[in-house]
């Protein structure tokens, strides 16, 4: 971001405390609220160098413990990133809700680089510790973010570029951030905007295996043509009897579910609401897979389906299937 002012360039401690003390400057800066935040609610110094601490081997067993069914899904999705974004000398960070970073992938040749600047497994990077940054101003405010080298809130920060988007649980909790970290002067914004959309990307499929995981033995629908969309993943885990038992994040949100519905709710009573037909067609073509599993038997689809043979002649007659 530039100086808010022409002429000699100023110091980033600088014009970050005009940016917070100054409505009228903090219209001009997008992460003023992030700002504000780092240096009035979290009463951090942007030009003290932050801590390098970390957290003890113990301390960290316990923290992955807690995270352990994100960790497992994350670790391929992880790889493939780093295979893209390794090569542009970029680290790949996965961090827990509280922005603690869990797990990482990068070259050996860049370790040294970016562990001196504590971007490394146990270290805090919640908006707390290190102010406006990728992952925690993206905890922070639950959306996907790209901080731009001057836009961290610490000078010390002011040589990274970091797109985090984060990964919410089956219950629509927030769950982690997924963060690509570059210290590479030549980084463009055009190379950063479709780095940030490849995490955005990995997120999700972070997050859409996660709930299935959490919702094993449950049908899976999408609410939508596909899985994500600019909302999120948008999917729905349904019982035997088309309970919805399970909801994604962005699901909730676009379909209106509140938690005290979570299984309550008929599916049915979302038909009528608006997405007949996305979850109609969903329904159908689960239906006619499990036929096409099964060479045409109605009583092994109903199985693999977890339903009734009964059940699946009535939605068959319902969705125009003919069997």
């Amino acid at each position: 971001m530039p100086s808010l002012h022409t002429g000699v360039p100023r110091q980033h401690a600088d014009i970050v405390r005009e940016v917070v003390s100054s409505p009228k400057s903090a219209t001009r800066a997008g992460f003023a609220a992030s700002w504000r935040r780092s240096m009035i609610h979290h009463r951090i110094d942007p030009e003290t160098g932050g801590r390098n601490e970390r957290l003890t081997q113990a301390e960290m067993r316990e923290r992955r413990e807690r995270a352990e069914l994100m960790m497992r899904i994350a670790s391929p999705v992880l790889d493939r990133l780093s295979r893209a974004a390794g090569d542009a000398g970029c680290t790949v960070l996965l961090s827990d809700a509280g922005g603690l970073v869990l797990d990482e992938r990068l070259r050996d040749a860049d370790k040294d680089d970016f562990h001196s600047s504590n971007l490394a497994p146990g270290s805090d990077w919640s908006e707390g510790v290190e102010g406006t940054n990728g992952i925690g101003t993206c905890v922070a405010e639950a959306r996907p973010v790209t901080v731009w080298r001057d836009q961290h809130f610490r000078t010390r920060n002011t040589v990274l570029t970091c797109m985090g988007s984060p990964i919410f649980g089956a219950q629509g909790d927030l769950a982690g951030v997924i963060d690509v970290s570059s210290a590479r002067s030549d980084m463009t914004e055009g190379y950063a905007r479709l780095v940030a959309l490849t995490v955005q990307d990995a997120a999700h499929r972070i997050e859409a295996d996660l709930f299935r995981a959490s919702y094993d033995g449950a049908r899976i629908l999408s609410t939508g043509s596909g899985e994500t969309g600019a909302q999120g993943v948008m999917l729905l885990a349904l019982d035997r009897d088309d309970l919805v038992v399970g909801a994604t994040r962005a699901a909730r949100r676009h379909l209106g579910i509140e938690a005290g519905q979570i299984g309550q709710l008929p599916a049915s009573d979302l038909l009528e609401h608006g997405i007949r037909n996305g979850l109609e067609e969903a329904q159908r073509a689960e239906m006619a897979r499990a036929l096409a599993r099964n060479g045409g038997n109605v009583s092994a689809a109903a199985r693999d389906l977890g339903i009734g043979r009964a059940t699946f002649y009535r939605k068959a007659k319902s969705l125009n299937l003919g069997v």
